[in-house]
Parts: structure tokens; C-alpha cells; sequence
């Protein structure tokens, strides 16, 4: 009987514009790794990283002790994180180590979960950094590709990506607050009018029909949201800059990936992705800010099987 196991899981961004708190597509930038393994009693966490080694504040570590609680398993449990997602930059940090931890756990005391439950065991710990479970990034980092959250009852429905589509994300070097996620979540307004409300479900229609007729060009002009981006721009130095600049560029639509600070900006293979992610250095670099680029596409999760 295995002892031990590790698994990858990728990094995510959310919402996708218009489908705030349902979308979420996994991506190939950084995957964090985390390895469990069974000892005589209590739950430990080794890592290098600066992240903290309470399982109660720890992401992957309230998702095993919520699973152990779950089914009842008396086994001591070891987890080792390595972190390659970076923290508080709205590519599903905290996501990407409760994904890989749901996923060995439901390996080692092989639990055969379906993508559902996994989702739901790995949301648990989003609390350990968002305060609050949402399952956008986890489902993302689960299953792989593109994911649509249907919430009470839980239910994920997943949709493989066009094998064109392409992304440029911009990360800035910036210092984002404590509790990002939470401030992020505290400027979206709370009452939004009707036309907001219909556009923005346009498009986020218009993006779900795009990755279901594998349209890359459908899903990057559907890219629009003119309720959530617009609140949480001014979180973003440069924001404006960056995203025109890629526009300009030869992107498709673009956007703040997840709660930000990143920025993310959607193309096809075909584009000019270099020009593009230039063009997104320089927005920043108009505000002074440095900025790492990545050029990624969508990535397979934790549990997908799929080579």
C-alpha cells in the first residue's frame, strides 16, 4: 500500500472577465507541488516556502484535515508544499496547493472521489486565505481546462479549451495587501443595474459558446466586464495602460486575472504573443512598475488524466 504521493497542480486564473466567481481556466505558468505522506498521528507541514505551517491557517493543510475528518482515517499525515505559484497575484495560489492536496489525499487512502467532491474538499481551504470558499481557481486547478461553477448544489462542468488559445499574463512587481483577496472583494459594489447585468451575461455566454466551439477568437472578444474590472482597477497602477497597450498589440480582450494584480490579456497561437507581452511591460513601466511576462496556455489539473 503507497505511503507516499506527490502531485502538481497548475496555476488558474478567474472569472474571465464577465464570469465573476464562475469561470475559472487552469494554465501552464507555475504549478505548486505537494506531497503527503502517512505517519503515526497528527498532521505536519514542511516547506521551504514563506507560508505558514499551521494546517488551520494553511491551505492544503485544512483540506486534510478535513478529509481525514471526513473518512475517518487515523493515519498521521506529512505535508510537504512547494510553492511555484506566487502569493496574492490572482493566478490561484492558494487554490493551486488545496487542489494538489485534495488530489494526493484522495490518492493515498484511495478514496476513488469524483472531480465534484474533489472540488468540493479542495474549496475548504480557500478559507485559510480568502476567508470565505469559492471554487473558481480550485475547480480550475482540479480538473484542468476550462471550468463553469454551478453552485447549491455544487456541480463543475468542465470543457476542454481550443488547442489555439493563448494568454499573456503580466505580473507586476508590486506589494499586494495582506488579505488581497479580501480588499479586492470589498470594492465590487453591491448594487448593479440592469444593462451592466445583461451585457456582462452576454458575454459571458458569448465565452462559454466560444470555448464550446473551440473559437478562440470568440471566447478573447467576449472578454468584457463592466462590473467587476471597472471597481477594481484602480487597485492596479497602470491598469488602463497595460490593457490598451495590449489591445493595440494584437490581443483579443483582456482583463485582471482572478482578484489581481496581474493582468491577463487572451490571443491566439497565431498572434504576435512576444509584441503583446512588451506591450504589457510598457503599460507598467508608464506607472514605473517592473513586471514579469509569461506566455502560457491552458493546462490539464491535478486529477486530469488526459496526456
Amino acid at each position: 500500500m503507497t505511503s507516499s504521493i506527490t502531485i502538481k497542480a497548475p496555476s488558474s486564473t478567474a472569472n474571465l472577465g464577465p464570469g465573476f466567481d464562475v469561470f475559472g481556466l487552469a494554465i501552464d505558468a507555475f504549478y505548486d507541488k505537494v506531497t503527503l505522506t502517512k505517519t503515526k498521528s497528527g498532521i505536519t507541514i514542511i516547506t521551504d516556502d514563506n507560508i505558514p505551517t499551521n494546517p488551520e491557517n494553511n491551505t492544503a493543510g485544512l483540506v486534510v484535515k478535513n478529509m481525514k475528518k471526513r473518512f475517518k482515517i487515523k493515519n498521521g499525515i506529512e505535508i510537504k508544499i512547494k510553492k511555484g505559484v506566487p502569493a496574492g497575484f490572482g493566478m490561484g495560489s492558494s487554490a493551486a496547493s488545496a487542489a494538489a492536496a485534495a488530489v494526493a489525499f484522495d490518492k493515498l487512502f484511495s478514496l476513488k472521489l469524483d472531480g465534484n467532491s474533489l472540488v468540493e474538499f479542495a474549496g475548504f481551504g480557500e478559507k485559510a486565505s480568502a476567508g470565505s470558499v469559492h471554487y473558481d481557481n480550485v475547480a480550475a486547478s482540479v480538473l484542468g481546462g476550462f471550468v463553469i461553477v454551478k453552485t447549491n448544489p455544487l456541480e463543475v462542468i468542465r470543457i476542454e479549451p481550443p488547442t489555439n488559445l493563448r494568454m499573456c499574463i503580466a505580473v507586476p512587481s508590486i506589494k499586494v495587501p495582506k488579505k488581497k483577496t479580501k480588499v479586492s472583494r470589498g470594492v465590487i459594489p453591491k448594487k448593479i443595474n440592469l444593462t451592466d447585468s445583461v451585457l456582462n451575461i452576454s458575454n459571458a455566454s458569448a465565452i462559454v459558446a466560444g470555448f464550446m466551439r473551440k473559437d478562440s477568437e470568440l471566447i478573447g472578444n467576449s472578454i468584457k466586464d463592466v462590473i467587476v474590472e471597472p471597481a477594481r482597477q484602480h487597485l492596479i497602477p497602470g491598469f488602463a495602460k497595460v490593457k490598451q497597450n495590449a489591445l493595440k498589440s494584437g490581443a483579443l480582450g483582456v482583463t485582471i486575472s482572478g482578484a489581481g494584480p496581474s493582468v491577463i490579456a487572451f490571443s491566439k497561437s497565431s498572434a504576435n504573443l512576444k509584441k503583446i507581452s512588451q506591450a504589457m511591460s510598457r503599460g507598467f513601466a508608464s506607472k514605473k512598475i517592473k513586471c514579469q511576462t509569461i506566455i502560457c496556455k491552458p493546462s490539464k489539473g491535478a486529477a486530469d488524466k488526459r496526456k
